[in-house]
Order: structure tokens, then C-alpha cells, then sequence
């Protein structure tokens, strides 16, 4: 199942994609994505049973698309999670950690799969196409074999960086939290319809240019390494969210470094999963 939000006539409304087309959920009883989360497999059930019979409410291609949940509590992100990427680094001069290396996106860059970029103050600003992934029940001191199980489903992430604000401070955060540098979606793809996270192919193109290819089984610390180590010091909760790392290719890793600039068109593309696509653009 693919669930999906959008505006219609200056409202938000959710939905699910059936063919070329979105089903309208309302009516429901779930007001947001975030409850459809919490409330788990009743609420796919119901929902299920609602697509058998319902037709879509509008074309996908006529849709205006957003951030597929809601800002979520938490957005975290895994650094240098693919062994070239993490050669990349070397060079850079970011030193190796003997851990994961974790940062946070602040909730307040996310945007649609299709909306714009604005590179705000920065000069460096870089692409990093990932997989994410949305929480679906608490998991607090979770076993890698039980990871699984606490997962709702999945989605197309771009961590837009901003490589000089990335190195102002040892955490990354401001350099990857700038307002609009969070673009996910198109859609979440629900868990039951991925059979295997880790051999997903994942790709950045930037004006047509393939810039990033690899597959998922290249993580350094794969996805079920991740939620057990994060949950071993704290919490996460239903609706957070989680980028699983991007391979080489990036635009600070290129020789010489290669930025985005205004108009560039930004495509990120996952199989089985999606593609968003978002221009950078310097609001008038």
C-alpha cells in the first residue's frame, strides 16, 4: 500500500494510490497519517478494504503531492553508512568513527516530493539520495532479529546538505537542516510490500546526469543495526523517521567538488519504492 497526502481545493486530504490514481481516505476516522501509524494494521485493514471497492478520487498526475506524514517527533540520520561514501570522507578529512555516526535533521526541513530547493545562505549545497523509513510502534532496546517489526513502512529521501554550514559544528545538524532541505515521499510504501530493504537499487541524478548508484545491500550498518543501536539509548517513537545513508557520488566527493546551483533539477529514485524530484530555486 502506498499512502499519499495532498491539497485539494486549499484543504490537506489523504490518500492511497490505486493504478494512476488516488483514493481519498476521508471519512475514514483517521485524520492523519501520524494516526494511521499508531493505529497499525486495523488501520491498513480498514483501508484495504476501502480501495477494493472505492475509485480514485483524482490522477496522480493531476495531484499536488506533500510531505507524505506529518513532522514527525524525530527525523535521524546515519552518516558514512556505504563503504565508498565513507572513502569520500576519508579524503575530506572527516575523521572515522568506531560507531554509527548519527545526526539530526530537524523536523522543520521537510517538504514534498516535488517541491522546491532553497539553498538559503549556503554555498556548498549537495545531494544525498536514501532510503528512509518511518517508525511504526516504540522500540526501546531492540534486538536486531525483532528491528523489523517495528517498521511502517518506507520512503524516498534527499538529505540536502549544506557542506560549509555541515562542518560549523561536530554534530552536522545546521548544515542539514535548513528549511526545505528535507524533501521525502512521493509516497509511504507500507512494510508488507517490501520483501527485502537491503537489495533495493537507490540513484541520484542531477540534470539528467546520473551522479549516485548502488543498492541498499551496501550499507555498512544495515537497517535492523540501526534501530537496535539507536533504541539501546533511547526511545523511538511511532512517526519518527529515519535516512539509512547515501553511497558515493555526491557533489562535495567529486574532484573537483561539484555544488548545486539554481535551476538544477535534483532526481532521486529508489525501485520499489519511488521517485522525487525537486529544482533549486531562489525564492523571489
Amino acid at each position: 500500500m502506498k499512502l499519499v497526502r495532498y491539497t485539494q481545493g486549499g484543504s490537506i486530504h489523504l490518500g492511497a494510490v490505486k493504478g494512476d490514481g488516488i483514493v481519498a481516505l476521508d471519512g475514514l476516522g483517521y485524520p492523519t497519517i501520524q494516526s494511521i501509524v499508531e493505529a497499525g494494521q486495523a488501520a491498513l485493514d480498514r483501508i484495504a478494504a476501502h480501495l477494493a471497492s472505492a475509485e480514485p478520487a483524482l490522477s496522480l498526475a493531476d495531484a499536488k503531492l506533500i510531505a507524505p506524514i506529518e513532522k514527525p517527533g524525530k527525523y535521524l540520520a546515519i552518516g558514512m553508512n556505504y563503504g565508498k561514501h565513507l572513502e569520500e570522507a576519508d579524503r575530506l578529512g572527516v575523521a572515522r568513527s568506531k560507531h554509527q555516526v548519527w545526526f539530526n535533521k530537524q523536523t522543520t526541513c521537510l517538504s514534498g516530493p516535488y517541491d522546491d530547493i532553497d539553498p538559503g545562505v549556503t554555498e556548498k549545497l549537495d545531494y544525498e539520495v536514501e532510503l528512509g523509513l518511518v517508525i511504526g510502534k516504540p522500540a526501546k532496546k531492540v534486538s536486531e532479529a525483532d528491528a523489523k517489526n517495528h517498521i511502517f513502512g518506507y520512503f524516498v529521501a534527499n538529505d540536502v546538505s549544506a557542506r560549509d554550514w555541515q562542518f560549523h559544528s561536530s554534530t552536522f545538524t545546521m548544515g542539514k537542516s535548513f528549511d526545505t532541505h528535507g524533501p521525502i515521499g512521493p509516497w509511504i510504501v507500507t512494510a508488507d510490500e517490501v520483501a527485502d530493504p537491503h537489495a533495493l537499487d537507490l540513484r541520484c541524478y542531477v540534470n539528467g546526469e546520473l551522479r549516485q548508484s548502488n543498492n541498499t545491500g551496501g550499507m555498512i550498518a544495515n537497517i535492523w543495526k540501526q534501530i537496535s543501536y539507536l533504541s539501546t539509548a533511547f526511545t523511538l517513537e511511532t512517526g519518527d523517521l529515519i535516512a539509512t545513508g547515501t553511497p558515493e557520488g555526491v557533489g562535495v566527493g567529486m574532484e573537483p567538488p561539484v555544488f548545486l546551483q539554481p535551476g538544477d533539477v535534483v532526481r532521486c529514485e529508489i525501485d520499489g519504492i519511488g521517485t522525487i524530484e525537486n529544482k533549486v530555486v531562489i525564492p523571489a
